[in-house]
């Protein structure tokens, strides 16, 4: 079964935040690492750590997901960030994510 995935990253607490959803978090969130897209948003504004995320079963579910923490008020969003990483670390520092295997993007 496949999931999908509704993530925020930040360049650093309190800072700039970025939501997307994937159904490939690990892959992602590596992209978002090593600026596979220099022009992007995540890139521009130096987004690369991981501080939140929720797991869903279907794609529309976490495209819904998304669009409704779009629409929230920063404040809104800072304070589910912090119920679940109080201290906006960086969930996927343990992950043993390969770089060197990343697709050709």
């Amino acid at each position: 079964m496949n999931h999908w995935y509704v993530y925020i990253m930040t360049n650093k607490p309190n800072g700039v935040l970025y939501i997307g959803v994937t159904d490939n978090i690990e892959e992602r969130v590596k992209e978002h690492k090593i600026k596979a897209y220099p022009k992007s948003f995540t890139a521009k504004y130096n987004c690369d750590k991981l501080i939140y995320f929720e797991e869903f079963h279907s794609g529309t579910d976490a495209v819904k997901r998304e669009r409704q923490f779009k629409k929230w008020k920063r404040d809104w969003k800072i304070n589910l960030i912090k119920e679940m990483n109080p201290s906006w670390s960086d969930i996927s520092i343990n992950w043993n994510l390969k770089y060197n295997n990343l697709r050709n993007i």
